[in-house]
């Protein structure tokens, strides 16, 4: 049965683009299966992945608005052909016939035009004539979501990505992810798009990369940043302390004498590898974090330090 996108993301069909990411990222928050491990959960995700990747790109989402579940059959300069080989406008409808639902369409200039309806392969039939109806006509491209996480992004590698197939049955793709891919990025997946009629060729799959939120990492193009607990003697004194790093080791920062929450600290290259120049950087944020519970010596120490202290953070330098 055809999911509707827009419930399965739980937003309106006039919802904005912000609307419709912040609609997605709490949702696949939710139900991640690394996360929720509820029998259904993947099944969900997967339905909300497929969703996104269609309503999040204008252009996809438009032909999805005027198309409807079909929109991945329709070629995308159908317009254009239209428009040369038989003028005026288009609606699409779906009709029962031999060999399964068709796609057909009437004009949109009245009963006058058509109103039966025009089978889109006698409609591209038309317009290229019969040896090109016979030859056929290119697969459209398609394109899909692929999810990973700040870590599967910086690595890259080979892995195996499971869609919904034209027949609605999952198909399973092999997919090299070049290391440091960044957020957005496509990769193509030569003749596994929409399939051609006749001997034309298939269209291209390209999947668009989504980096997952983080509890840890934020991303800003190929620049990494963390924020770094530290205590409060270390602040004051200064100390090197470990940093996480997104290829899964540690790396280490000093943290100047003096040092107050929300100081950053660069570490050139070791964000996002850049296979075609500089890495990223990795900005370790500090945050000071002060004991939950004082010992009865710790509490001496900092009484101590508040009578002697004439720091005043309040005070305007």
């Amino acid at each position: 049965m055809a999911r509707d996108f827009y419930e399965v993301l739980g937003v309106s069909r006039t919802a904005s683009q912000d609307e419709i990411q912040q609609a997605y990222r709490k949702l696949a928050r939710k139900y991640h299966p690394d996360v929720n491990k509820d029998p259904g959960a993947e099944e969900r995700f997967k339905d909300l992945n497929e969703a996104y990747s269609v309503l999040s790109d204008p252009k996809t989402r438009a032909r999805y608005d005027r198309f409807g579940e079909d929109f991945r059959k329709i070629p995308e300069d159908f317009d254009e052909r239209v428009a040369a080989g038989a003028g005026g406008g288009f609606r699409a409808r779906r009709t029962a016939g031999a060999g399964g639902p068709r796609v057909r369409y009437t004009t949109g200039f009245g009963d006058d035009f058509g109103a039966e309806g025009i089978d889109i392969e006698d409609l591209l039939g038309s317009m290229f004539g019969a040896g090109a109806a016979r030859g056929g006509v290119p697969g459209a491209d398609q394109e899909a979501e692929l999810p990973l996480t700040v870590e599967e992004a910086y690595r890259g590698g080979r892995r195996t990505v499971t869609l919904a197939g034209p027949t609605g049955q999952p198909r399973r793709y092999e997919v090299d992810v070049p290391p440091g891919v960044t957020d957005g990025q496509r990769i193509r997946l030569s003749g596994e798009g929409g399939r051609g009629s006749g001997d034309a060729a298939a269209g291209d799959l390209y999947l668009r990369v989504h980096i997952q939120p983080h509890p840890r990492f934020r991303l800003d193009g190929r620049d990494v940043h963390v924020q770094v607990p530290v205590a409060p003697w270390e602040a004051a004194l200064g100390a090197t302390v470990p940093v996480p790093t997104p290829g899964g080791g540690t790396a280490k920062v000093t943290v100047p004498a003096g040092s107050s929450s929300g100081r950053r600290l660069r570490l050139r290259g070791e964000g996002m590898p850049n296979p075609r120049g500089a890495n990223g950087d990795l900005y370790a944020e500090l945050r000071v974090m002060v004991p939950p519970a004082l010992g009865d010596r710790e509490r001496e120490l900092f009484e101590e330090l508040a009578a002697t202290s004439s720091f005043d953070p309040r005070r305007t330098r």
